[in-house]
């Protein structure tokens, strides 16, 4: 049986745009990583729909990259979106990880759930907090689109 961790974080902006945000190339290039790792856009394939493929190049500080591998599973805007993930794109990615977009007043407040698989307690530890970086990163993007 499953069991999933969860990051639960409210931005001040509507389901709409912080769908966007994590659907559109344009603005997952930005935030995918964080601010210290690109992303180039070429190197982004998003089928936004059910069996669509998920593809990203990650070119960290370091040198190094990580190509990154999925399929979306779900997909229900502005709502839910459910798409496998890894880092080893020749290997069974796992369970999807799930976003779930929920309005609140002011805004959205956005969950994200994965299966913790053979995580270490480390490993989810390091998980969440490269998410919660994610999120951070999301914030400044959507801030961005809201000016524009």
């Amino acid at each position: 049986m499953a069991e999933y961790f969860t990051i639960t974080r409210e931005l001040t902006a509507p389901r709409e745009l912080v769908f966007d945000a994590i659907t559109k190339p344009e603005h997952f290039a930005v935030w995918f990583g964080t601010a210290a790792v690109e992303v180039p856009r070429d190197s982004l394939t998003m089928e936004v729909r059910p069996g669509g493929a998920f593809r990203a190049v990650m070119l960290l500080p370091d040198g190094n990259r990580i190509d990154w591998a999925g399929e979306y599973v779900e997909v229900d805007p502005p709502a839910h979106l459910a798409m496998t993930l890894t880092d080893r794109p020749d290997e069974y990615a796992g369970l999807p990880v799930l976003f779930d977009l929920e309005e609140v007043d002011g805004g959205t407040r956005l969950t994200i759930s994965q299966d913790r698989a053979d995580f270490s307690d480390e490993q989810v530890a390091a998980t969440i907090a490269g998410y919660n970086a994610f999120i951070d990163d999301i914030e400044n993007e959507l801030s961005r689109m809201q000016k524009a």
